[in-house]
């Protein structure tokens, strides 16, 4: 037997020795490296194994009007669950879907025979209606769910469409408010977190980790639900009697930027946004549109000519004979042999072209383009809205002369609506340009307390407040005895602007009896609440003037919002200058407590309907005082008692 010396025991001993001490520092380091290193990782990632997630949605927030009106909201709309394993008969189940959800047969029974623990009907089975909810119901099909849902609801219809937008299926803002503010709108999605094992049982001595969702916040907006309602019955009315290829209303309040109001034609109902062609939801005309302004962008050349004191309105005078020369060019008036001799305030109630030329040279290219800019035009307002238009200006060193003229009476320069909007707002309000914004106070929903407040945005002071008066006074002088008549409101001080811009073609020329006719008008005169603009685009089967089309819809829109908006009557106005055809108002006179047969001292000029019996008047409509056309019916009411 051989043996082993003592010097080789020990050599194998500390061989061994070492081996076991690397092995051991090697496990040390690995241990070392996952503890220390890829600890938490390796744990999150266990943990993801281990848990089982079950996501809560979040209430998105309402949209609101100034005065909480709510303008959109979320109604129940349940989405279809269906558990296969649970399922009795596959193919009838699949009929019954198939069926009431619209879709194939073969499809239904796909979901009902897949083999998971549940599916949901994507996207046929979502948000569904509530008809086919009863039938669901009804049938009561076993292994089929109907799991709590909601969708966004539209309580104004296809009213302010535009500036709402909507929100898609999974309830995110997808146009308009609802995409702009979307963040704050949808809240943050809440989630309850359990243990399982590998079969996915539940362990129940692990504490469930709960994270509750947190519902999005209400926008309050500066939206005038009255003043929105005002506006779009009478884009409504314009789109029956003209049948225009466009139209487009905003309001604003002038003396903070505030959107009181804004509406397009066509429009669409945001609940059903997928029936109508995206041409029409991805094109808010107010913001969107860019085109000639025409006539209605007189005041800028008005306010810089009175700024830069170049012109006395009433003082100052200018020969028209209905055309004038610049660069070989004819510029022509809209009157045929032009409006004669005439006070430069005559010129802005005749709106009249060669004048304002004249204006426009007056001052000259750097000056008139300088207050151009600073009004805002040639760039975004900023508006709270995606989608708006720059407009187009003329470069500096392409202005000629004749450029330089059209310029000045609005034509070879295009702009958007919501500039017009506030360049005007800004010449009346004192000369201050402000931001145009619609979101106003975000709001806890739970607490209904204020997070957020928004302030109005002051960009600049464009014009002092003399000026600011006198252009007040010159476009009330408009309403009352120029062009802009047929906007005239009796009781209140209106001032405005019409404006007539011929469009031009996909060949660059400018398009025969194809013209976009234009209103912008403000109210009270003596101190604006309101500045309203309406654009109708090519109306049909009339004169396509501004004054002819539009002055009356924005004078209506005017005369209903402001009694609306708690805005008081005003005296000390000027008195509208009637022109054949037109006749002046009558006034309603009291005829309560008369006799009947002492009407005709009071008819000459009314007609009268009467109801009930009896000698004596004891009540009328339209109460008295109230100004009405000639020949209009006043109702009255007879008893045999005068009581």
């Amino acid at each position: 037997m051989k043996r082993v010396s003592a010097v080789t025991t020990k050599k194998r001993i500390v061989a061994v020795f070492l081996i076991g001490v690397l092995i051991f520092t090697v496990i040390d380091i690995r241990l070392g490296y996952v503890q220390f290193m890829i600890g938490d990782k390796l744990m999150g990632q266990a943990t993801e194994l281990w848990t089982r997630d079950i996501e809560f949605e979040p209430e998105r927030g309402n949209i609101l009007d100034r005065n909480g009106e709510v303008l959109a909201e979320n109604v129940t709309a349940p989405s279809v669950v269906v558990v296969p394993r649970q399922i009795v008969n596959p193919k009838q189940t699949a009929e019954n879907l198939a069926s009431i959800l619209d879709i194939s047969y073969d499809k239904a029974y796909a979901y009902v025979t897949r083999d998971a623990s549940s599916v949901n009907i994507h996207p046929e089975g979502r948000k569904i209606n509530e008809k086919q909810e009863k039938a669901i119901r009804t049938l009561d099909m076993s292994g089929v769910y109907l799991a709590k849902d909601s969708k966004r609801h539209y309580p104004y219809g296809d009213d302010l469409s535009h500036v709402l937008g909507f929100a898609g299926i999974d309830n995110q803002g997808l146009m308009g408010l609802e995409l702009y503010y979307d963040e704050k709108l949808s809240g943050e999605k809440g989630s309850l977190s359990f243990y399982s094992d590998a079969k996915g049982r539940r362990l129940d001595r692990l504490a469930d980790d709960y994270s509750p969702p947190e519902d999005g916040l209400d926008l309050k907006t500066t939206i005038n639900t009255k003043v929105q309602t005002i506006m779009e019955r009478e884009l409504d009315l314009a789109v029956s009697k003209y049948n225009p290829d466009g139209a487009l209303a905003i309001a604003v309040n002038p003396k903070t930027g505030g959107v009181l109001g804004m509406t397009t034609r066509p429009n669409f109902y945001p609940e059903n946004y997928q029936e109508v062609d995206s041409d029409i939801f991805d094109r808010n005309l107010p913001i969107w549109s860019t085109y000639e302004p025409g006539s209605t962008f007189k005041i800028i050349t008005l306010a810089a000519a009175l700024e830069e004191d170049v012109v006395d309105l009433e003082n100052d005078h200018f020969h028209d004979d209905g055309d004038i020369s610049v660069g070989g060019a004819e510029l022509h008036c809209w009157k045929s042999g032009g409006h004669g001799h005439q006070s430069y305030l005559e010129v802005v109630q005749n709106s009249c072209n060669p004048g304002f030329v004249s204006l426009g040279q007056m001052l000259g290219t750097e000056k008139l383009f300088s207050y151009i800019h600073n009004f805002g035009f040639g760039q975004k307002t900023g508006i709270d809205l995606q989608g708006e238009g720059n407009g187009i200006l003329f470069k500096p060193e392409n202005v000629g002369p004749v450029e330089l003229a059209t310029t000045a009476f609005g034509q070879g320069v295009s702009v958007t609506p919501i500039q017009q909007v506030m360049a005007v707002a800004a010449a009346v309000n004192g000369g201050y340009l402000y931001e145009p914004y619609i979101a106003k106070e975000w709001v806890n929903s739970k607490t209904n307390q204020v997070t957020e407040k928004i302030e109005p945005t002051l960009k600049e002071r464009v014009i002092s407040e003399s000026t600011s008066k006198e252009i007040r006074n010159a476009l009330e002088s408009v309403v009352a005895k120029g062009t802009g008549r047929p906007a005239y409101v009796d009781g209140y001080r209106v001032g405005g602007k019409t404006g007539t811009a011929q469009k031009v073609g996909p060949d660059g020329r400018y398009m025969e009896n194809n013209y976009i006719v234009s209103f912008i008008g403000f109210a009270p005169a003596d101190d604006p609440e309101i500045v309203v603009y309406v654009a109708v685009d090519n109306p049909k089967n009339t004169v396509q003037f501004g004054g002819t089309v539009a002055a009356p819809i924005v004078g209506n829109i005017i005369g209903d919002s402001l009694p609306a908006m708690g805005v008081e009557p005003r005296t000390g106005g000027l008195d509208k200058e009637y022109q054949w055809p037109e006749q002046p108002k009558v006034e309603v006179p009291d005829l309560m407590g008369l006799e009947k047969k002492e009407l005709s001292e009071y008819m000459t000029n009314l007609s009268i309907q009467t109801s009930g019996q009896g000698d004596y008047i004891v009540d009328q409509e339209p109460s008295p005082g109230t100004k009405v056309e000639q020949g209009s019916k006043i109702r009255i009411y007879l008893s045999e008692n005068n009581r």
